[in-house]
């Protein structure tokens, strides 16, 4: 591993502050053309911007777990241990109830429910403590980040052009600071990803911050920038992979696999452990998003006023597709994950 200075993206040092009286989650709608937050005094404003999408990805985790600590400095004043604990679980629940198919916010809020259930009934001071829990396991999985970038790092060669669909957030980024650490040259294609753009304004601006060379593509190109030899790898994220290998992604994941399989090339998915409490895709929720928001883009209708939508937020990618996983612990084979994970633990990009 050299000495590479390594730049990283506004994404990955401002997506959520939490602050004294509110959380200040940066609005990734319209980021990187405006640099503008939403402030949240309360659990129910910081829910709402994660339902209306201010912010994606492994950005809930942090947003729904900094809405957990404004819950806590309220629940602080209440006269019971008890008391304190029905305020968070109500508080939990609500932002659960949020993002069904990517369960970053589910495992958050189970962690540090625990942690409050034991602090609830001490001398320390609820809401301080509490905070400072929270802020421990935003350390811990930014370590699993760093950690998951390495193995990421390690099935990209030098010269290689990876492709990535949607925003993979520190999946994404912490692979590609390992491969410029380790002095490897690489190019990335980055899929548009409607109707958020995901991938044309969050990834391919985050990775240029990199000093990356980056190419957005629209959503129908991928199979043929394939064809034309222009793509070595294609990596993404996952909001949840079972323990059966299937990958849960950003819809039209799925095609771009599909693709790569007929031109062999490696397709490596990545998330911090498949979840446990999922054997196979039946046990993952598939949210469906408002179908108006297949028929407009940033805010403009794109479609004729005379159709109708349909928005499948998520697709599932079977795993005779995947040619690995990659994970905080390693790499490893889609079918081979119950030899290596039997516990339930943090998960997801």
């Amino acid at each position: 591993m050299s000495d590479i200075a390594v730049t990283m993206p506004t994404l990955m040092r401002e997506s959520v502050l939490l602050e004294p009286d509110r959380v200040r989650i940066l609005d990734r709608r319209v980021f990187p053309f405006e640099t503008r937050f939403v402030d949240c005094a309360t659990v129910e404003a910081v829910a709402r911007a994660i339902e209306e999408m201010v912010t994606q990805s492994g950005g809930p985790f942090y947003a729904a777990s900094a809405g957990l600590v404004l819950a806590a400095r309220e629940a602080a004043s209440l006269a019971t241990a008890e008391a304190r604990l029905d305020h968070l679980r109500a508080a939990g629940r609500r932002l659960v109830a949020t993002r069904a198919t990517n369960d970053h916010i589910a495992g958050v809020v189970k962690s540090l429910i625990g942690e409050a259930e034991a602090l609830a009934g001490t001398d320390v001071d609820f809401a301080a403590a509490f905070e400072a829990a929270t802020r421990a396991a935003w350390e811990a999985r930014r370590e699993r980040g760093r950690s998951l970038g390495r193995h990421g790092a390690s099935v990209i060669a030098d010269g290689d052009t990876v492709m990535t669909h949607c925003w993979a957030e520190a999946t994404i980024v912490e692979t590609m600071a390992a491969a410029i650490r380790a002095g490897k040259t690489v190019k990335v294609i980055c899929t548009e990803t409607r109707p958020y753009l995901q991938g044309a304004r969050l990834t391919a601006h985050s990775l240029a911050e990199m000093g990356l060379h980056v190419t957005v593509i629209t959503d129908n190109m991928g199979a043929h920038a394939m064809d034309r030899g222009l793509v070595q790898r294609l990596m993404t994220a996952a909001d949840r992979v079972t323990m059966s290998g299937h990958v849960v992604n950003k819809v039209g994941t799925l095609q771009l696999a599909i693709a790569a399989q007929r031109y062999r090339i490696p397709y490596f998915a990545m998330v911090q452990a498949p979840d446990p409490r999922a054997a196979g895709p039946a046990d993952v929720p598939m949210e469906e998003r408002d179908p108006q928001e297949s028929l407009t883009c940033m805010g403009q209708r794109t479609a004729t006023p005379l159709a109708q939508g349909w928005y499948p937020a998520f697709d599932v990618t079977p795993p005779d597709l995947v040619s690995g996983i990659v994970t905080s612990k390693g790499v490893f084979p889609a079918a081979a994950l119950p030899v290596h994970f039997q516990s339930a633990g943090d998960h997801g990009p």
